[in-house]
């Protein structure tokens, strides 16, 4: 396990987990760069059925990658996942698997986070 994930080892099946994500993303990973671009994620909010504007889903992207790109790129896509980010795209793709009757445990309060140690 690569130490990137390690912060996220005690996260229950984790591989499982991960796994998941990469379908997710290579589905909306349109020009397989190993990036969601804005077409991309465009295309996802669609199938999602919560269409958004150009607008809406640049915010997405930059509250993603927290500005530092245009695209999405897969570990930005898996530490949003795993919670690091309250991103919008994580509560419609949590909510997706809801919907799509997946089984979901409950989840307690998030850790509390003191503001230095925020990225």
């Amino acid at each position: 396990m690569s130490s990137d994930y390690q912060k996220y080892s005690d996260e229950d099946d984790l591989a499982e987990k991960l796994e998941g994500f990469k379908n997710k993303y290579a589905e909306f990973d349109l020009n397989d760069q190993g990036e969601i671009d804005l077409m991309g994620l465009k295309r996802m909010m669609e199938k999602l059925g919560v269409p958004k504007t150009h607008l809406e889903l640049k915010k997405m992207i930059v509250e993603v990658t927290g500005g530092s790109s245009n695209t999405i790129n897969y570990r930005d896509f898996v530490k949003m996942m795993l919670g690091k980010r309250s991103a919008v795209l994580k509560l419609v793709l949590i909510f997706e698997d809801k919907a799509n009757g997946s089984p979901c445990k409950p989840e307690g309060p998030p850790p509390k986070r003191d503001i230095a140690s925020l990225p």
